[in-house]
């Protein structure tokens, strides 16, 4: 449900706010560009479910779906780009150390808008070829520490244009697994364990997501196909507005053949591996790859001080969500 800080003003007129977004945009691709050697490239919005291209996520979203007339296919809006961005990568024969990145605009059903939380989606996907001996969690680290180190030196700039804006980031980060997160707060339910670390540590990644902890469940759900559950994790922000844990950035190395198998095999979803996609894995014709997404809107919903992310995007909101942003003076795009 969306609930408007007590008090709370934008930092910015709706005319600064749309300057800021674009300059925002701009400035971090450029510099996330830079950290990690990528190449912008044209993504798709629609794919064809038959290849299992599309992202299932933590596995029970519906994605969008419907049947186009003229070509005789069906066709999902994606989900994410996370399965597409490899196989552009082996088919745009990119180099070992080298990546792309691409805008994903997705539409999400099945989400419960607020504050943080749109059925439109939108993100930098990025993904990068690594060579096998840095399938690890040092190269995941130091991926990470690059794209802070990005996030940082945009709102530097950011703040030299718009000197009223008052955000702070650490760009030191501390990294705990979600393991020792459980350890650190058992009673407590994964979303208060990263409000209550964050709020100490308040630039925090959350390492190994998707499989089960020690109380038999995992710290949140992740589809078993692309991100390798032991070697992923959340980037999460301090949000000062908002009094809570922003998570930007959802990444990590994705799976190797044998990494798959055993992910689906947890899942019971074993029946992918018909998939062009996944025999394309299994066979060793995919690259191996480290990559995520951050969300567009929550970048400039941080760095431009917003309560709500409808006030960075243009989306649809249910009639209580307008008539509580229209009570505290917040507009919503």
């Amino acid at each position: 449900m969306t609930q408007i800080p007590k008090g709370y003003r934008s930092s910015l007129s709706l005319y600064d706010t749309q300057k800021a977004i674009a300059q925002v945009k701009n400035v971090f691709l450029a510099k996330l560009c830079a950290a990690l050697k990528l190449s912008r490239v044209t993504a798709p919005l629609i794919v064809d479910p038959h290849t299992g291209m599309n992202d299932n996520l933590s596995g029970v979203e519906h994605p969008v779906a419907f049947d186009l007339q003229n070509v005789d296919k069906n066709a999902e809006i994606v989900q994410s780009l996370a399965k597409w961005k490899r196989y552009a990568l082996w088919r745009y024969n990119f180099a070992v150390g080298r990546g792309l990145v691409c805008d994903m605009n997705a539409i999400r059903r099945d989400e419960i808008p607020d504050n943080l939380h749109s059925i439109y989606v939108d993100q930098w996907d990025w993904e990068r070829i690594i060579p096998q001996n840095e399938r690890n969690v040092d190269t995941l680290e130091e991926t990470v520490c690059r794209i802070v180190e990005a996030i940082s030196g945009t709102l530097d700039e950011l703040k030299w244009h718009y000197p009223q804006l008052e955000t702070q980031l650490s760009r030191d980060v501390t990294f705990i697994t979600s393991q020792e997160l459980e350890d650190l707060y058992p009673t407590q339910t994964p979303k208060q364990r990263e409000n209550l670390f964050v709020r100490e540590h308040p630039t925090t990644f959350i390492v190994g997501i998707g499989a089960a902890l020690k109380s038999g469940s995992p710290h949140d759900l992740r589809s078993p196909d692309y991100d390798d559950w032991s070697l992923n994790g959340d980037l999460l922000f301090w949000d000062d507005i908002l009094n809570c844990a922003l998570e930007i950035s959802s990444m990590g190395i994705r799976v190797d053949a044998k990494t798959l198998r055993k992910q689906l095999k947890i899942s019971g979803c074993e029946n992918r591996l018909e998939l062009p996609f996944h025999k394309m894995l299994v066979d060793g014709d995919l690259p191996l790859t480290i990559g995520g997404g951050i969300g567009q809107s929550r970048l400039c919903m941080l760095l431009l001080e917003k309560a709500h992310v409808g006030e960075v995007q243009a989306s649809i909101w249910d009639d209580e969500t307008e008539a509580i942003c229209k009570e505290a003076d917040v507009a919503l795009l």
